[in-house]
C-alpha cells in the first residue's frame, strides 16, 4: 500500500509550536517535578495530519492561520520540508497556537493547549478557500478551530462530493448537527465513544469482550455510519452500517514498539486514513496502515519530528 498513496487531500485547521520536556513521571496536581531540556518541536493536530499524510506521498493542502512570530516561520518551514502545501495559510497579527507538553519516561503526555492564530480561522477566510477545498477527494478536520468555521469545511468539502474525515478532539460530546450530516467518517478514541454513546467502558480494560455492535448501532442513532475508534495500544475498530466496506465490524490489530513519545501518534494514524483514502484504500486498509505508521511514530520524540515516510516505515518493520 505505501507504493500506492497519492490523491488530493485537504485539512482545515490548527498548527501549534509544541514546547515540550520529558519526565521522570508525569506531576500531580499541584505538584513540581524535574524535566530535561526544553525543545520547541512542530505540532498542531491539523498540522500534524497533514504532515503524516504527504511524508508518505498523498498531495497535501493545509489550511490554517499563522501568527507573525518566529514561530510562524518555523512551523511553515517545517510543513514545507514534510512536503505540505501551505500557501493557503493566513498570516494573523499576534502569535501563533502553542501547546506546553509533559512526556513521561514510559511515553505518556499531558498536554494544554493555547490557540494563539488558530482562532483567527474564520467562516470568511474558509469561503474565499472554496474552490481550492473543492479540489480535494478527501478533507480532514479536528476542532482546534472554532466550531463554525469547521462546518464550514465539512459543508463545502461534502456538497463537492469528498470524503469528510472528522477527528472528534478536543472532544466535545454532542456535535453540531450540520457537522454531523456532512461528516462521512467520525474517528474517537475509546473514550470518547463511550460518552458519545452513554455506554459503559469495561471495568477491567479489555476491549476484547466489549459489544461492539450495540456501539455500531448507537453510533448509527447519532448520525455516523462510519466510525474509527483507535484504543491505544490496542489498535482500533471500524464501525460501518453502510455495507460497502467490508463487515460492519473490523478489528485492527496494534503494531507493538518500544515507545518514546507517544505525542501526536493519533494524528499520525489519521494523516494515514486520510492519505490512505484518497488513494483509493478501503477504510479498514488505511487503518491498518495507520497502525504502523503511528507505531513509527511513538519510536521517536515529539509529533512531526517523528513521522516517517514511506520508505522509512517500509523499512523499520520489514526489518
Amino acid at each position: 500500500m505505501l507504493d500506492r498513496i497519492g490523491g488530493d487531500v485537504a485539512v482545515v485547521g490548527s498548527m501549534n509550536a509544541d514546547y515540550t520536556v520529558v519526565t521522570e513521571r508525569l506531576p500531580r496536581p499541584g505538584e513540581t517535578v524535574n524535566a530535561g531540556p526544553l525543545t520547541i518541536l512542530p505540532g498542531g493536530k491539523s498540522g500534524n495530519q497533514a504532515a503524516s499524510a504527504a511524508r508518505l506521498g498523498a498531495h497535501v493542502r493545509l489550511f490554517g492561520a499563522v501568527g507573525d512570530d518566529a514561530n510562524a516561520d518555523f512551523l511553515l518551514g517545517e510543513l514545507g520540508k514534510a512536503g505540505v502545501d501551505t500557501t493557503h495559510v493566513l498570516h494573523v497579527p499576534g502569535p501563533s497556537g502553542t501547546t506546553v507538553i509533559t512526556v513521561d519516561k514510559h511515553g505518556e503526555n499531558t498536554i494544554a493547549y493555547s490557540p494563539g492564530s488558530n482562532a483567527h480561522v474564520s467562516v470568511d477566510y474558509i469561503e474565499t478557500s472554496r474552490d481550492a477545498l473543492a479540489e480535494s477527494s478527501v478533507l480532514g478536520l479536528c476542532l482546534e478551530s472554532p466550531m463554525d468555521t469547521v462546518v464550514a469545511a465539512a459543508r463545502i468539502a461534502h456538497d463537492a462530493g469528498a470524503t469528510v474525515l472528522v477527528n472528534n478532539s478536543p472532544f466535545v460530546p454532542r456535535l453540531p448537527r450540520e457537522l454531523v450530516d456532512a461528516t462521512d467518517i467520525l474517528l474517537v478514541n475509546e473514550h470518547e465513544m463511550t460518552q458519545m454513546t452513554d455506554i459503559d467502558e469495561p471495568a477491567d480494560g479489555d476491549w476484547n469482550g466489549f459489544d461492539w455492535e450495540d456501539a455500531r448501532e448507537r453510533m448509527v442513532r447519532l448520525g455516523f455510519d462510519r466510525s474509527i475508534v483507535t484504543l491505544g495500544g490496542d489498535g482500533s475498530v471500524i464501525l460501518d452500517a453502510t455495507g460497502g466496506d467490508g463487515p460492519g465490524i473490523t478489528r485492527i490489530a496494534p503494531v507493538a514498539v518500544d515507545a518514546v513519545d507517544t505525542t501526536g501518534c493519533g494524528d499520525a494514524f489519521m494523516g494515514t486514513v486520510l492519505a490512505g483514502l484518497a488513494s483509493g484504500f478501503a477504510l479498514a486498509d488505511a487503518s491498518r496502515l495507520g497502525s504502523y505508521v503511528a507505531a513509527y511514530a511513538a519510536t521517536g520524540r515529539g509529533a512531526q519530528a517523528s513521522y516517517g515516510t514511506a520508505a522509512q516505515v517500509r523499512a523499520r518493520f520489514e526489518q
